[in-house]
């Protein structure tokens, strides 16, 4: 069993995803609300009815 050669990157890949990536989510800069414009007007359309 260990005359077996190891599988490549791609193979491996291919069954599992890719690798993982280099940074953790905290340290990327991602906001699915674009700005800060963006935020503030999703959070006034998502008001519940007895705060406004």
């Amino acid at each position: 069993m260990r005359d077996q050669a190891l599988p490549d990157e791609r193979s491996v890949n291919a069954i599992f995803g890719d690798s993982l990536p280099e940074t953790t989510k905290d340290e990327r800069d991602y906001s699915p609300f674009g700005g800060e414009a963006d935020r503030d007007e999703w959070l006034r359309e998502n008001v519940p009815p007895h705060h406004g």
